[in-house]
């Protein structure tokens, strides 16, 4: 047995001694190519599948790095079936590849026994001509649905076909002399990845970089490169009002060259912003997506998807027919709850930059964030109504704990006068503690104008407490905010808590500290909840403090007279 910080176990899962005193930097290279899974105490569990190996792939790892990296790092060698395994499932990527000989478009496989064997199931054999070299002609409405039904397969493809540039677009960012304004070195770096000539992949793909650390500006940097008529796909409005300020600010692009397509308003211009629900919206089940067609309403060079990790499964449908555009994600992370990671790879792209949390907090990029979570005891009153409901009712009977009320007013007490974050799922909860705490209250119903209204009242420093529920999400630039206390989640879902954890992640003034408090039903299912929640996390590298909270402590109780914060 050696003294390495992992376990390799024969189903691909990897345990993680996070006691070790090189567990910091082992996690950060083995998440290039494992997903953390479970992390009850001392050991994390990471699970090798083959899409974090593709994607591990796609950055440049090769298999003899992933099995010299296992096997210098762990207390017992992992089993030669596992790493024969790893080696066979890293070598399917780069065995397909499209590729384009002047106006041809070419599906080529590494030898034509594996072309042979797809050909005889593909839904797609009767439209490709096969060539004497053995390389298949495709038609280019192709691209996207090869890619993906060979993907589904077991066999990603590498599209060095190139892209259209479409039509032009002059943009230059602002001089930093007289803006102030100028990339990071990282910034320059992830819109380098994506935009350079010649590599694989190259102008097709993910850039995965945390909360707060500037992907809007990653999106404009790319979209100055490469001086295209660009589309950008945003979660809501205010994202995509977020967007038009900062494209306004940092490049010499005039607003009336900038779109808004919304439910508000319909405007296709050389940048045009539209929302994932408008593009997803029709009358009925049976009717068609008749805002689709924003995909072809000009020659886009560049199609930008905010938050990659919601995009609707219409849009990906629509995104496997523009595969000759240009296309870039942005995400803090590619998890996504509906398992659909494969097809943000197939169609989109592989991750090209990714950028670790704790590494952007060293350098002082973000904020250093403390993170606990207090464990309420449910009140004698519900105990017997959470004991004798279902189990999805308890979930929610613990979620809308009134006790947690109490200790939202504690921590905001223990960090007055900070910009702070009450977040919640349950709209309920939401109103009693914006009455209690006399806060202004943002939910999927408040309208626009109103949210914009109270988030500039937030940056001013006006408002110090905001009630938001899940619209806060994503995509909001508040970068007062130092302090998040989450009510209630949408069950285990870990991009929603890594996303509300951005929150709060934006570089402070002074000690650059920011707090986010997770306040969970102790001794219910809202515990194994949020034990899943935390797993992104911990596996960025940050640690929970647990506490158990004690509600009848006299020193800082409160109640119904809440004052405002």
């Amino acid at each position: 047995m050696g003294e390495g910080a992992l376990y390799i176990q024969s189903d691909w899962t990897v345990l993680l001694d996070s006691a070790h005193s090189g567990a910091a930097s082992i996690r950060d290279a083995l998440a290039r190519f494992a997903e953390l899974v479970k992390a009850p105490d001392r050991f994390q569990t990471y699970r090798i599948t083959p899409v974090t190996l593709w994607g591990a792939a796609g950055q440049g790892w090769t298999a003899d790095e992933v099995c010299g990296f296992l096997a210098g790092n762990s207390a017992n060698l992992p089993g030669e079936n596992m790493l024969s395994g790893l080696r066979e499932c890293m070598s399917r990527y780069g065995k397909w590849t499209i590729m384009r000989e002047g106006d041809t478009l070419l599906l080529d496989a590494s030898d034509n026994n594996l072309m042979d064997a797809w050909l005889k199931n593909s839904r797609w054999a009767e439209q490709l001509v096969k060539r004497s070299d053995g390389k298949m002609e495709m038609p280019e409405a192709l691209r996207g649905a090869i890619k993906q039904e060979l993907f589904q397969q077991g066999h990603p493809v590498v599209d060095t076909a190139g892209f259209h540039h479409g039509e032009a677009l002059e943009i230059r960012l602002r001089d930093p002399e007289s803006s102030g304004f100028s990339l990071r070195p990282y910034q320059q770096d992830a819109a380098t990845a994506f935009c350079r000539e010649g590599e694989r992949q190259a102008g097709s793909g993910v850039i995965v970089m945390p909360c707060g650390s500037g992907k809007t500006v990653v999106g404009i940097a790319a979209m100055a490169q490469l001086g295209c008529a660009t589309l950008v796909l945003t979660p809501n409005v205010s994202s995509l009002r977020q967007w038009k300020r900062e494209i306004c600010e940092k490049t010499g692009i005039a607003s009336d060259q900038i779109g808004e397509y919304s439910g508000e308003r319909k405007e296709v211009r050389p940048i045009t912003l539209a929302t994932y629900q408008i593009l997803t919206h029709r009358g009925s089940a049976e009717q068609p997506f008749r805002h689709m067609r924003l995909f072809a309403e000009r020659d886009w060079g560049l199609v930008i998807y905010d938050e990659v990790h919601l995009l609707p499964a219409p849009v990906f449908r629509a995104t496997a027919d523009i595969q000759a555009t240009r296309r870039l994600g942005l995400t803090a992370t590619l998890i996504r709850e509906d398992g659909c990671e494969g097809d943000v790879f197939a169609l989109i792209g592989p991750k090209l930059y990714e950028l670790p949390w704790r590494q952007l907090e060293a350098n002082n990029w973000i904020a250093q964030v403390e993170a606990a979570e207090y464990r309420i005891p449910l009140p004698d009153s519900i105990e017997g109504r959470y004991r004798a409901a279902l189990p999805r009712e308890r979930y929610r009977i613990a979620a809308e704990n009134a006790g947690k009320l109490e200790w939202v007013a504690r921590l905001l007490n223990k960090h007055r006068g900070k910009g702070a974050l009450v977040i919640g799922h349950y709209l309920g909860q939401l109103r009693e503690a914006s009455r209690r705490l006399q806060a202004p209250l943002i939910t999927g119903n408040t309208p626009h104008d109103e949210r914009e209204r109270l988030y500039e009242q937030f940056r001013r420093g006006e408002t110090k407490v905001l009630i938001v529920s899940k619209v806060a999400n994503f995509a909001i630039d508040l970068p007062q905010a130092s302090l998040a206390i989450q009510l209630s989640g949408s069950y285990g879902s870990r991009q929603e808590e890594a996303q509300r954890l951005g929150r709060v992640l934006r570089p402070k003034l002074g000690d650059n500290r920011a707090y986010f408090y997770t306040l969970v039903s102790g001794g219910t299912v809202e515990e194994d909840f949020s034990r899943n929640r935390r797993l992104f996390l911990l596996e960025q590298g940050y640690e929970y403090r647990i506490e158990t909270a004690d509600l009848v402590a006299a020193d800082d109780a409160v109640g119904e007279d809440l004052v405002q914060f």
